[in-house]
């Protein structure tokens, strides 16, 4: 019997490479998102159901659960993906922004989870697989809100191995580097703000991002994290996804805070 996969935020970048990994490879996928109308190469595929599943929306989630297992009959794994990234001065962002972060990167997350596991349970298996980042191990300036949701997926993800482990479910965490994807686009929320003291530190950052050099990894490789990550039978907890990702956590480890700040303040200089 095929298992199947749910992924949120599955229109592009990552949560739409995953899903065609997973069908590549034999699996049912359940690829929600907000706007599924808009979706074409995924439509077109067998064994694959595009759903609207809105992250701010509970009535959408159960509706998108529902009606996942009445056409495959059983989910087997979920990958919450959706999510985006808040970056600039704090004091520059509207409060209505902060909510959103948080809302969507880390209450979105938690009502996915809540409503699907239910099903895990009686079920007795199922694997959860929440989509962290190397910046929920480590920072970069003017990302205290994206940041903040990072770590907090971090924590919850490693306190819920320990519940969901007594229902069978395996709990994992992807931490990706920096990908190629559509992050600095219409999931970018950047705030740059006018107050002078922090252009310096906007502009080193934004030099930073915008070297050619800079170290970016394929959606694709996170996908095939994941898989292995779904399908490894193993108890491991985290998982990493491109070669800044394996550098720059290892170094976070290895250094003290000041070595390692240090570090990170050349790079902007």
């Amino acid at each position: 019997m095929k298992k199947t996969i749910l992924i949120t935020g599955a229109s592009s970048g990552i949560g739409k490479a995953t899903a065609l990994h997973f069908n590549d490879n034999g699996w049912n996928v359940i690829a929600t998102m907000r706007s599924p109308e808009k979706e074409t190469e995924l439509h077109a595929l067998d064994n694959v159901l595009v759903t609207r599943l809105d992250v701010l929306d509970l009535d959408s989630i159960q509706k998108a659960i529902e009606e996942g297992i009445q056409k495959f009959g059983k989910i087997d794994a979920l990958v919450n993906n959706a999510g985006y990234g808040a970056y600039g001065p704090l004091e520059s962002f509207p409060r209505e922004n902060i909510v959103r972060q948080f809302n969507t990167n880390v209450i979105g997350l938690l009502d996915v989870t809540k409503a699907i596991t239910p099903h895990f349970r009686e079920n007795k298996n199922g694997i959860l697989v929440n989509i962290s980042s190397i910046g929920g191990k480590m920072t970069f300036a003017l990302g205290s809100l994206y940041h903040g949701t990072k770590f907090a997926v971090e924590g919850i993800s490693e306190s819920l191995h320990y519940e969901m482990s007594q229902i069978g479910v395996k709990v994992k965490i992807v931490e990706p580097g920096m990908i190629a994807t559509d992050f600095g686009g219409r999931s970018f929320d950047f705030q740059a703000g006018t107050i002078q003291e922090y252009q310096p530190i906007i502009e080193a950052l934004m030099k930073q991002w915008q070297n050619p050099d800079l170290t970016t990894s394929p959606a694709q490789l996170v996908a095939e994290v994941i898989y292995t990550a779904v399908t490894d039978n193993s108890d491991q907890l985290r998982y990493r996804a491109g070669d800044d990702a394996h550098f720059l956590l290892d170094s976070r480890k290895k250094m003290s805070d000041d070595e390692f700040f240090t570090m990170m303040k050349n790079q902007m200089a």
